[in-house]
């Protein structure tokens, strides 16, 4: 009981360092470059808004797509950024989150015409590498929660990309327990994906413009 007691203290300690060590590298990957200010934020052609789900799986609103598409709204509004491009998970039929973002954001008054969709954006780091890869932009703003803001900063700084990120309304723990879980685990894997496995996005395909 004695060893059994202490190999699992071994791994508690092992697997607080290292969601510690990465969440570290993470946030030191945004430190200065996360606004939470629309006013502050600097103005940047292009703003890349990164997909989540529309709806939780029981049915009911998802508060972290409708605080994004508020906030990548409300930059172009106030005219922080000129274009968006709305980079989601679309491999399932019936399943498509650039399509619903772009539907939200012109029910908030954005025009059509300066939207772009990727389809192609299964996880952050397709959605990142695409944007410089596919669509040719080496400096862009960011769009999504602030955690997911700091991982997708550290993505691009690998990259040698110019991002900067605007921090959309969060949602309390409390309320999306499973969320912030995923993202702590999700913060190991960004870290794993880069600087051990060197993780290539899963798509690339012909380049498009963005005009």
């Amino acid at each position: 009981m004695r060893k059994l007691f202490f190999l699992l203290l071994v791994v508690v300690f092992l697997a607080a360092a290292t969601f510690g060590t990465c969440a570290w590298v993470i946030q030191q990957a945004g430190k200065g470059r996360v606004y939470d200010r629309a006013d502050a934020i600097p103005v940047r052609d292009v703003g890349l808004v990164l997909g989540t789900s529309e709806r939780r799986l029981d049915g009911g609103d998802n508060p972290y797509f409708k605080y994004r598409i508020a906030a990548a709204a409300k930059l172009y509004h106030v005219g922080k950024v000129k274009h968006l491009l709305l980079s989601g998970d679309n491999h399932l039929q019936g399943y498509n989150e650039p399509e619903d973002m772009k539907r939200s954001l012109v029910a908030q008054h954005v025009p059509p015409g300066v939207i772009t969709l990727d389809y192609a954006g299964l996880r952050t780091l397709d959605s990142i590498v695409r944007a410089e890869k596919v669509f040719g932009l080496r400096r862009f703003t960011i769009i999504s929660q602030r955690d997911h803001d700091e991982r997708a900063l550290l993505i691009a700084r690998q990259y040698g990309i110019d991002a900067i990120a605007y921090a959309a309304d969060d949602v309390g723990f409390g309320y999306a327990m499973k969320a912030h879980v995923h993202e702590w685990f999700a913060e190991v894997k960004v870290v794993l994906d880069l600087f051990v496995l060197h993780t290539a996005p899963r798509y690339l395909g012909a380049k498009e413009t963005i005009r």
